[in-house]
């Protein structure tokens, strides 16, 4: 790992933040901290940005694996995963929000393989806590429910999902 300094001053921020920006694009960034420092009108934000050396083989802090959900997931799990995607998508546009601050694809794809149909197994899901539950099941768990009594359950015991 290696360490980078950048200044950015408050008063012409432009030429800092060119340099920072063009520096994070074309390293393997693994932390940054910032700083402000108070300098009156001097003042500025100095960061450390942590990269990656040698063969790159590490992922940097908060990158994901990318999946393929059209090869984790049977074809009618697919087609409840994409139904979820859509709804999610039209919920965070109304909302003005990124789509995954509601729900990441991994909590969606972990909807449709544990066969969710209550708030208290939404609740399960790493990451779904009250406040998202409270805010969205009542969107989700209709689709998922409906979805459920549509396609026959893949989950070994064949257990019969509860309303």
């Amino acid at each position: 790992m290696k360490f980078h300094v950048f200044t950015i001053e408050v008063r012409d921020p432009g030429p800092g933040q060119d340099a920072l920006n063009a520096f994070c694009a074309q390293h393997r960034v693994t932390e940054v901290d910032k700083r402000f420092v108070d300098q009156g009108p001097c003042s500025s934000w100095t960061f450390c940005v942590a990269t990656l050396d040698g063969d790159g083989s590490a992922r940097p802090v908060g990158e994901r694996k990318r999946v393929d959900y059209r090869e984790v997931l049977n074809e009618s799990d697919l087609a409840v995963f994409a139904e979820l995607r859509n709804l999610r998508r039209a919920l965070a546009e109304n909302e003005g929000v990124p789509q995954f601050a509601l729900f990441t694809n991994e909590q969606l794809a972990a909807m449709v393989t544990q066969r969710v149909s209550t708030p208290s197994a939404l609740g399960e899901i790493e990451g779904v806590g009250k406040a998202r539950i409270d805010k969205y099941a009542r969107h989700f768990l209709p689709l998922l429910k409906k979805a459920f009594a549509a396609v026959p359950a893949a989950n070994p015991a064949n257990e019969a999902i509860p309303d």
